[in-house]
């Protein structure tokens, strides 16, 4: 299979989860949002819940590419690499949880987050990665989980697998301290916290093996050996979660093979779709999420802060509201209603960022974050 032709597919995949994400982040109001474009309550998984599973699932396939050039292998130059991102990503989750820095309480600070969770999980992945042999990794990818398992089981409290007793917290709030913890469970929990990052490095890792079968494989082969790993692993996360139930928030190992396995799948479809059908016209709108997938992401997020904390707009009556609810409320309220106005203001912010997106890719300007 050509380069060219593989990267195709992995920028769509890489371009979709991209557009995902803003989707489900920015919608005009968090009260009228279709479920689909929701999170499970807690256990469960909805198509949002897919999301961030699938970009992290990419970031394995790229480290698997990226890397050739340094042989795979971890060696000083490959580490300062993995070092350098890993940082740069973390600080740039910890300037938007910060932002605006005039407004922020230090005693208060978020520390975790989804850019966070994406560089801890890309720095311990990638060195675990370049350091063992192909069937090494997968032996450890099943101990992490496993022991990810038992330190859920045994360390909770009678509940191990609810909000309230996991063994995230207690864990998170040593660490971090619970004034740093994600409050919007109504208790502090972070669902991006330190504790489930053990796992969701298995699922960079899941990334990685697919691209390693993706170099060993011919264009023929490769959906349909794409098809039958993502079936199994996702039919074994399916089985597992009869015992451990499949759970985004504490990123259970079921749920790691689970999402692991649909994103096999679904990027088994897309090489089948784009490289050995040919059908690659309708590629060009997520190819050019893909080609600047984290700043566009953190981007994106940096805009909705401004809109939402930055920029004030004051209504008739004289109250001073941030700006997003001035757009959703006098643009979007009344085109739309409710429901699709807060389902077309998040569809406005992917075509914004998207022709943000397509200028610097008519520019040949990409970022590496």
């Amino acid at each position: 299979m050509k380069k060219t032709e593989r990267y195709l597919a992995l920028d769509v995949l890489r371009g979709i989860t991209v557009a995902g994400m803003i989707m489900v982040n920015t919608p005009g109001s968090w009260s009228y949002v279709y479920p689909p474009l929701r999170h499970a309550q807690w256990h469960g998984c909805t198509p949002t819940d897919l999301v961030f599973p699938f970009f992290l699932f990419v970031v394995g396939v790229s480290v698997f590419f990226s890397f050739q050039k340094y042989g795979n292998t971890l060696n000083k130059t490959s580490l300062l690499k993995v070092g350098k991102r890993t940082a740069l990503i973390f600080a740039i989750g910890l300037f938007l949880n910060s932002f605006p820095q005039w407004q922020m309480e230090l005693p208060t600070l978020r520390i975790m987050g989804v850019l966070q969770r994406i560089a801890l999980a890309y720095g311990i992945g990638a060195i675990l990665v370049l350091s063992l042999r192909f069937k090494p990794l997968i032996m450890v990818s099943g101990g992490l989980l496993l022991l990810h398992w038992a330190l859920l089981y045994f360390l909770g409290g009678d509940s191990p697998y609810s909000l309230a007793q996991n063994a995230t917290i207690p864990f998170d709030t040593f660490i971090l301290g619970e004034a740093h913890l994600y409050g919007g469970f109504g208790i502090p929990f972070d669902p991006e916290g330190l504790f489930s990052t053990l796992s969701a490095v298995v699922t960079v890792i899941v990334g990685y093996a697919v691209g390693h079968m993706i170099k060993a494989s011919t264009k023929k082969q490769l959906p349909i050996r794409l098809l039958l790993v993502g079936g199994t692993l996702a039919l074994a996360g399916w089985l597992w979660g009869f015992i451990l139930p499949i759970n985004k928030p504490i990123w259970t190992g079921s749920y790691v093979l689970y999402t692991g396995g649909l994103a096999t799948v679904f990027l088994g479809l897309l090489v089948w779709v784009i490289d050995v059908r040919g059908y690659k016209k309708w590629t060009s709108f997520f190819v050019v999420f893909g080609m600047n997938p984290l700043f566009i992401y953190a981007f994106s997020g940096l805009w909705a802060r401004i809109l939402g904390r930055v920029i004030k707009v004051t209504t008739e009556t004289g109250e001073s509201v941030p700006a997003s609810h001035a757009l959703y409320n006098n643009i979007f309220v009344p085109l739309a209603g409710n429901m699709n106005g807060s389902l077309f203001y998040a569809l406005t912010h992917i075509v914004f960022f998207w022709f943000l997106g397509w200028i610097l890719y008519k520019k040949k300007i990409f970022i590496k974050v």
